[in-house]
Order: structure tokens, then sequence, then C-alpha cells
């Protein structure tokens, strides 16, 4: 499938891509977060993102499809499972992008494999996802310290692309993540068509995802903002070292 890149707001780099992938089935909970109580989060050298002088979180809980280098094959068993991320919205000399505080996924090939490949925090859970028309149902626990989510999510209204300068434009269209590996501030690069999403409802049953973050959210059962869509495929390119 080629890919458009006429939306892309900075080039993909000339050497062939690592990873492909596909990003399925995503609810996307946004939490509105003081961004002095993410600052002592975001590693030295990158700038927490604002929209609209507003620091946001999000858990991102989504199936990870088909994951395989870019020259190989899917594997069954392997290259598919549930994962649910919490990220937040960084930038690097105006490069906006995610970085990662967790990434909660059933795969232990991903949770020993990035790590040590991306320096990416990945902790092993027992989760499921479960599709049911528009409503998405999930939860997952941390095999190690019990961290734990519950609940489902519902798309609304007509699917859509995000408007310039909005705050979904914000959330959704970052093509690269940032992340520390072997102490060095690093970019991975992540291409894929502009997303196409709905505004989405969520009933949060039980949520201790982010409880070791000292992030004093009101309520982790009512997010902000709720986004849904179907997903998107995905090229990835390994890390690189960011110039300083």
């Amino acid at each position: 499938m080629k890919m458009r890149i006429d939306h892309l707001p900075f080039p993909m780099p000339q050497r062939p891509h690592s990873f492909v992938q596909q990003w399925r089935h995503l609810s996307l909970l946004h939490w509105e977060v003081d961004p002095a109580r993410l600052t002592p989060y975001i590693p030295d050298g990158l700038e927490l993102d604002l929209f609209e002088n507003k620091a946001y979180v999000s858990i991102i809980p989504f199936m990870m499809v088909g994951v395989r280098p870019r020259l190989a094959v899917s594997i069954p068993g392997i290259s598919t499972f549930p994962e649910f991320n919490i990220g937040t919205y960084v930038r690097h000399r105006g490069k906006a992008g995610v970085f990662f505080l967790t990434l909660d996924a059933q795969s232990r090939v991903s949770c020993m494999y990035a790590p040590y490949s991306y320096g990416l925090p990945y902790r092993y859970a027992k989760g499921r996802l479960d599709i049911d028309g528009s409503t998405y149902s999930w939860m997952s626990k941390r095999v190690e310290g019990a961290q734990e989510i519950i609940g489902s999510c519902i798309g609304i209204g007509d699917p859509m692309l995000a408007k310039s300068g909005s705050l979904d434009e914000f959330l959704f269209e970052r093509y690269c993540l940032y992340t520390l590996h072997n102490n060095k501030l690093c970019i991975a690069y992540t291409h894929h068509n502009p997303w196409i999403f709905r505004k989405g409802k969520a009933d949060l049953i039980f949520n201790t995802l982010t409880e070791s973050y000292d992030l004093v959210i009101p309520d982790l059962l009512q997010p902000d903002l709720v986004h849904v869509s179907e997903g998107v495929l995905v090229h990835t390119w390994s890390i690189e070292e960011v110039d300083e």
C-alpha cells in the first residue's frame, strides 16, 4: 500500500523503514494535566508541547496487528496483541512528537526487544480487546505492579480528519516518537496516512495505569476528551540520536 506524503510536517528518513505494523481499533483517552506535573518525566532536550497553554496525557488501548520487520512476514501468536500506552506530547527543536511514559503489552517479545533496541518502557501485561460494532471493550493488568485498566469506548458521529490548528490535530498528527536509549535522546520516525477518527464516549470502570505518576488527575474514570479510530498502517524506522 502506497502511503501519502503530502501531509507530513517533515520528511521521513531516506533509508528504508525497519518495521511494518497496523495500529487498529484505538480508543484514545485524553486528560488535561498541569504542565508542572508532567515536566519531571520529560527528558532533558525535550520540551513539553502545549495546546493553548495546556498539557495532555493520553491512555491509548489498541490492537497492535501484524507487526514485523520490513522484509519478514507476520508470525501468528506473536505479531498481534493488545497494547495500552500512556503518552504525552513533546517537541525537539520545533519537531512535534510523542513521549511514552509506559507501554503495557501482552507481548513478551516486544517487552524484551523494544527496551533493548529503542529504550521504550514496555511492561508485560495480560490484556484483551473486544470489538462489537463501534464499541471497543478492553482490559489490561500489568503482571508486575498490577496496574490495571478496564472499560469500553464507543464512537459517536461521522468519521473526520483533524482540522488545521485544532486540538484534534495537536493530539493526532505526530509522526515521530522520542525515547531515551542508553541515556541518549533518540528519535524514531513513524509514517502513516492522516488519522481518520470519530469523537468517542468512554465508560471506564477501573483505572490505575497512571497511579505511579504524580499527575494529580482529578478523575481517572472521566477523560476530558475521547477519540475512536479504526486505525492506520504504519511504517517505523529504527532510532537515531537527535541533533543537540
